[in-house]
């Protein structure tokens, strides 16, 4: 999470000094689902994201430095430097994709997790999104299908409360959306999201019902996203959020309670916890520098990897 959150850190300074172009969706304060859901992850799984996705790539195993070259433009990026921060794919590590269009890549779990069920792999999909995305057709027609085949998929919403500038309770009758899973006959748990313990407790439970062939499941994890929805402000200055409300959320910083938690086991000091720290600074710092100096891919790469090897020979 500290690796994930220096990162973040990173890309925000660099959006706010105009040196990062490509809109950059920051999850800042939220890192806990990522982390707990990816340890349940395993080879051959799918996973998919949308437009505050940089925790779900790094907590899988992405590297750093294919994120920062990627919000660069460089060729070294994750996404060869054509995706910038929002369309971000790495198959070696089980990203499949993440997509900016709300709620696009439910359905496409659906069927990444229907395909695994037909072959007999025993592997599932995994779907991250926000509260927004339930207000979205696709959101209930992929529960619906996923529900009637029994598809091994894992719906994860990060409910932050905010789709855009618009808080859930000027968009919804219930802050919680869990119902809706109840509305689909589709077993579902609610958990705070800023705890580690807490989110990988229920995912652990989702996950070995759905390997062991129960359907699908979902689950709401309740966190909050300090910055605003788009760069690196915090936007309670502009009436989106309320100041008291995001210091409230600051003081349930996950990484600080983790590392309360793992002080009072005896499996973490002050001194380790700021090692961390340390060494993630020098990581994000070596991964930025090494980008700065990357080359951006060329113009006739332009239309590569859209199509496939056939659909680009009939071009």
């Amino acid at each position: 999470m500290i690796l994930i959150r220096v990162v973040e850190e990173k890309i925000g300074d660099m959006v706010s000094q105009g040196v990062v172009k490509c809109p950059c969706h920051l999850a800042i304060g939220q890192e806990a689902p990522a982390v707990g859901v990816a340890s349940y992850v395993k080879q051959g799984d799918r996973v998919f994201g949308a437009h505050r996705s940089h925790g779900h790539y790094l907590a899988l195993g992405g590297s750093p430095h294919g994120l920062l070259a990627e919000v660069q433009g460089k060729d070294t990026g994750v996404s060869r430097g054509m995706g910038g921060s929002m369309h971000l794919i790495d198959i070696p590590n089980g990203l499949f994709g993440t997509v900016p269009i709300v709620g696009a890549t439910i359905p496409i779990a659906v069927g990444a997790g229907l395909a695994a069920k037909m072959d007999g792999r025993g592997e599932m999909a995994v779907s991250f999104f926000g509260d927004g995305a339930t207000e979205e057709g696709a959101f209930h027609e992929s529960m619906n299908l996923a529900a009637v085949l029994k598809a091994p998929v894992l719906f994860v919403c990060e409910n932050n409360f905010f789709s855009s500038h618009l808080h859930i309770n000027l968009r919804q009758p219930d802050s919680s959306v869990c119902r809706y899973a109840e509305a689909h006959r589709i077993a579902w748990a609610r958990a705070d999201g800023n705890d580690l313990a807490a989110v990988m407790a229920v995912t652990k439970e989702a996950v070995d019902s759905i390997r062991a062939g129960g359907g699908p499941r979902f689950l709401e994890l309740v966190t909050y996203r300090w910055r605003g929805h788009v760069g690196h402000r915090e936007d309670e200055d502009v009436g989106v959020k309320r100041k008291d409300d995001l210091t409230r959320w600051k003081l349930r910083d996950p990484i600080s309670r983790l590392a309360v938690a793992l002080d009072r086991l005896g499996s973490l000091n002050r001194q380790q916890l700021k090692g961390f720290w340390t060494e993630s600074h020098a990581i994000v710092e070596e991964a930025w520098a090494t980008a700065t100096h990357d080359g951006y891919p060329p113009a006739k790469a332009l239309l590569s990897r859209v199509y496939s090897g056939t659909m680009a020979s009939k071009r």
